[in-house]
């Protein structure tokens, strides 16, 4: 496993807290299901390649918006 995948559930929960999302709100700006984000979050599962694309995106915009800091 690399680093990135070891330390996307903290990277998740990190980013989730300081935008000030619930689960089940990072879920629904992100496109996919609570239950996806609940096991990013815990170590369960990693995202696809798709959906990792997705929470790059996601979290760009969020900085170009100056709600996260890179």
């Amino acid at each position: 496993m690399n680093r990135e995948a070891e330390n996307f559930p903290e990277l998740v929960k990190e980013v989730r807290r300081k935008l000030g999302l619930s689960q089940e709100d990072l879920a629904h700006e992100l496109g996919v299901s609570f239950a996806t984000v609940n096991r990013w979050e815990n170590g369960k599962t990693t995202p696809s390649k798709m959906a990792k694309t997705v929470w790059k995106q996601f979290c760009q915009r969020q900085i170009e918006e100056g709600k996260l800091n890179d």
